[in-house]
């Protein structure tokens, strides 16, 4: 396991918390550009931990995103504009150029807003389980307002309440599955046990609920003409959240995009194929320079 140098990040009158894991020098080999990753919704940096362990040769920063593991929440909303702020100074400040941006799920939606807000924050740009398509548009739509509706009443509950419900194990768990698709016994009961360990890391019921609605209010795709760097799209096939049709949609929109599909997987590529990733994201960065 590399080991990472945990940092302390005042900013905006909060203290935020990265993990800073050094590359590995390996004999022979340059060092790659060190990556900035992003996790997702009710994530924080525990999640992206399998990927890093597949980029030895990166230096990796990841930082937990503000009001999610050790972030503290923020004053102000918690959504996509105040996520992009913080992983863009977050990246000038530790990661020297030429940098990258990875994001996973709602994680892609914030660093596509980051880069296309500062062109010249990131060299290329890898999104892993993109999200691709509107969440109230379609056949997501009716889950989505079930989903708001649950966050919403988790939030007007009484405190202990409230928390209760977001933590709930039977709940947690649910969603652990509907998610998860690999048929390794031993790795399911692995992703159950991270989401029942990370997914209940908040600083509060209006941290979730105001990141919830980010999260179903905007795609990738707002963003995807703004991009005019090297684009990385790490798709799955039986991903429930962005179909298949959807992520080639999503790549047709931007100019410099490069689309692969991971088979027999859906939206835990971070969890259940770090390693075929990484040798995607590894092979797309060959051309980045260090």
């Amino acid at each position: 396991m590399r080991q990472a140098v945990v940092r302390t990040l005042p900013w905006e009158g909060t203290l935020q918390r990265v993990w800073d894991f050094p590359a590995v020098e390996a004999p022979g080999a340059r060092p790659g550009p060190p990556v900035v990753m992003v996790h997702g919704f009710r994530g924080d940096h525990h999640g992206l931990l399998r990927l890093v362990e597949e980029l030895p040769g990166h230096r990796v920063l990841l930082p937990d995103l503000p009001g999610f593991g050790q972030g503290e929440a923020l004053p102000g909303t918690h959504d996509v504009a105040s996520y992009a702020r913080f992983i863009t100074d977050c990246s000038r400040r530790l990661a020297p150029a030429p940098r990258v941006l990875l994001g996973h799920s709602f994680g892609s939606i914030v660093a596509a807003e980051a880069v296309a807000l500062a062109p010249d924050l990131a060299a290329a740009l890898v999104l892993v389980n993109p999200i691709s398509a509107p969440a109230l548009e379609g056949p997501s739509r009716t889950a989505s307002r079930v989903a708001e509706a649950y966050y919403v009443a988790a939030d007007r509950l009484p405190e202990a309440a409230g928390r209760a419900l977001l933590s709930n194990p039977a709940i947690v768990r649910a969603m652990s599955v509907f998610m998860a698709k690999t048929t390794d016994r031993a790795l399911r009961r692995w992703i159950h046990g991270q989401h029942r360990a990370y997914f209940s890391s908040f600083a509060s019921r209006r941290v979730v609920l105001e990141a919830f609605r980010a999260s179903i209010s905007g795609t990738v795709r707002d963003r995807a003409g703004d991009l005019r760097l090297p684009v990385l799209l790490v798709a799955a096939a039986e991903d429930d959240i962005g179909s298949v049709e959807s992520q080639r949609e999503l790549a047709a929109l931007m100019p410099t995009a490069t689309l692969e599909i991971l088979p027999a997987v859906g939206h835990l590529v971070h969890y259940e194929k770090p390693g075929e990733a990484a040798q995607l994201i590894g092979r797309f960065l060959e051309a980045v320079p260090a």
